[in-house]
């Protein structure tokens, strides 16, 4: 339903982000110059899996996607200046359905690979994980 792109240089961490239903996204996740951490975080009460994360390098030279389904929050921290990040969305983005969790939250235990990342306003407003109320069954 819509594609984006986002350019990044080295230490600049996006999310943690998500779109709450009825507009919660799939993502397609490829990198197409550069590299990134990037990171998932389950956000599917149902699931056995409920505010675990996980992370995986995506590296353009190696040509590989991540698959994200609704119901989680995704972010990444660029890896190298100039990264090229390209995600195909199952649903078109509605900032009124927009939130996110604060990246360094300590119950995700997230080892990111940058002590003093460079992050949004937006994204350094986001609350912990503990104060989300998961709308995600």
């Amino acid at each position: 339903r819509q594609d984006n792109f986002s350019l990044s240089d080295s230490n600049v961490i996006r999310g943690l982000h998500f779109q709450n239903p009825p507009y919660s996204q799939a993502k397609l996740v490829t990198v197409l110059k550069g590299k990134i951490f990037d990171v998932a975080v389950d956000l599917r009460r149902s699931s056995k899996y409920f505010k675990s994360h996980v992370s995986v390098v995506l590296d353009s030279n190696l040509h590989e996607s991540v698959f994200i389904p609704e119901g989680f929050a995704h972010g990444f921290c660029a890896l190298e200046d100039s990264t090229l990040v390209f995600y195909k969305n199952s649903k078109e983005y509605s900032p009124r359905f927009e939130d996110g969790i604060i990246w360094n939250d300590n119950a995700l235990s997230i080892d990111w690979p940058v002590k003093k990342p460079i992050l949004s306003d937006k994204d350094k407003s986001y609350k912990s994980l503990k104060d989300l109320v998961s709308k995600f069954d």
